[in-house]
């Protein structure tokens, strides 16, 4: 019963360490000043706008519409603006422990699940700051676990909605789809084949496009988007402006002081500071305050070593032609979150791009605990092991918490924080 409660309680402590101070630090943080503006206009218009005239933007509406939400109930300010994504960010955490209760049908693994996604500073800066990030994580780990439920219906509506929210997880849509029809063609054959492959193409293909379609209504239904009379065919307009989007994202390589390959990303050699200021409002004469997209870093490098040892299970499982279900998810959702950034060595692109993957490599490292734990012939030992590392990134999480949320601290302090030269 306990372990059964500990992801809830989890949660709990989450959402109050998200919601405490949120309005913290004053004013946009990073990208925010680009998605309030967005939401604001969208409130008001429907579609974004700059001043009385269109606007063109290079993002989706879904998560603008989300951060729109929390500004309309809470008012156009800090904690409005950053309330959604504080929500979306426990409820991650839920589903991430969900998925993988159903994958292990373990109540220890399940609560380590809920407590390695929250104590993890990436996903707890995300989910203070209102991009888009954190609602594309939400919504592209939602669509896989339907998916492996086989509730193929409800996966093809949350795609959508990934796709509403960010472009990146069209990759996704293209491993689940043709993951899919595969086994669909391996389990059929002549006119068999016929009716399943129709479901698929309806699932993977008709619902995702119709629900993103549908989030673009304040565009379609408006006079005053951008290019949105560009052509009498409102189809051939929307069309059009995407068109420019794509090209927009293809030839985005304005070099910026934060932007870091994706070689990096895993064991965050560069990542994205958010905000920096040096107020006077500390104990000594020099003070910081910084909120930096820094996963916790012993989780992450954990995580690379265990994303490391499930892909050499993977290609033994080739070898052996004996699969592992679990192994899968983690190989999907690595080569559909991660691998396609690197063809985009041009690119700007920065670390904290990273989350969209994080609940594949939390799921390696449950994956590899599993595996020490049920294999150890001293089941002492193993389990000490775990619970070192498990206390290890607890306090390291706790040291980095100041960096997290934004605290005044001193500079002296900050200084010790930056681990590597190329954190600064």
């Amino acid at each position: 019963m306990v372990a059964a409660l500990t992801p809830i309680l989890i949660a709990i402590a989450s959402l109050a360490l998200r919601l405490i101070n949120l309005s913290t630090p004053k004013g946009f943080v990073f990208d925010e000043v680009y998605y309030v503006d967005g939401a604001r206009d969208f409130l008001k218009y429907g579609v974004e706008v700059n001043a009385n005239l269109p606007e063109f933007i290079v993002h989706p509406p879904v998560g603008k519409w989300m951060i729109a939400i929390g500004i309309k109930i809470f008012g156009d300010n800090e904690f409005g603006w950053r309330f959604a994504t504080a929500i979306v960010g426990v409820l991650l955490i839920l589903l991430f422990a969900r998925f993988v209760h159903v994958l292990f049908f373990s109540p220890l693994l399940t609560a380590l699940a809920a407590l390695l996604m929250a104590l993890d500073g990436m996903v707890l800066v995300h989910s203070r700051t209102a991009l888009l990030d954190l609602f594309l994580t939400f919504f592209v780990l939602l669509a896989v676990y339907f998916w492996y439920r086989q509730r193929h219906w409800y996966a093809g509506v949350a795609i959508g909605l990934a796709i509403g929210t960010k472009w990146s997880a069209l990759y996704f849509l293209v491993a689940i789809g043709l993951i899919s029809i595969y086994r669909v063609f391996t389990s059929y054959s002549g006119r068999a084949l016929l009716k399943p492959t129709l479901l698929k193409i309806l699932q993977y293909g008709v619902i995702p496009i119709s629900v993103y379609f549908t989030t673009w209504s304040g565009w379609l239904l408006s006079d005053r988007g951008w290019d949105r009379n560009w052509s009498s065919n409102v189809l051939k307009s929307w069309w059009h402006y995407h068109a420019e989007m794509l090209n927009f994202h293809t030839s985005l390589t304005t070099k910026h002081s934060y932007q870091a390959n994706p070689w990096s990303w895993m064991i965050m050699g560069r990542p994205t500071s958010f905000f920096y200021d040096s107020p006077q409002s500390c104990s000594s004469k020099n003070c910081a305050q910084e909120v930096l997209a820094i996963g916790t870093p012993i989780l992450w490098w954990l995580g690379t070593i265990a994303v490391v040892v499930v892909f050499g299970f993977w290609f033994r499982s080739i070898a052996i032609r004996k699969f592992d279900k679990t192994i899968n998810i983690v190989v999907l959702g690595i080569c559909a979150g991660y691998l396609p950034w690197f063809l985009l060595q041009q690119r700007t692109v920065f670390t904290f791009y990273a989350v969209i993957f994080e609940p594949f490599m939390l799921l390696a490292i449950l994956y590899c605990i599993k595996l020490l734990l049920d294999k150890a012939k001293t089941p002492e030992v193993s389990i000490g092991i775990v619970s070192t590392l498990i206390v290890l990134v607890f306090l390291n999480f706790i040291y980095f918490l100041p960096l997290f949320t934004g605290q005044v601290i001193n500079y002296s302090e900050w200084i010790k924080m930056m681990w590597l030269p190329s954190w600064i």
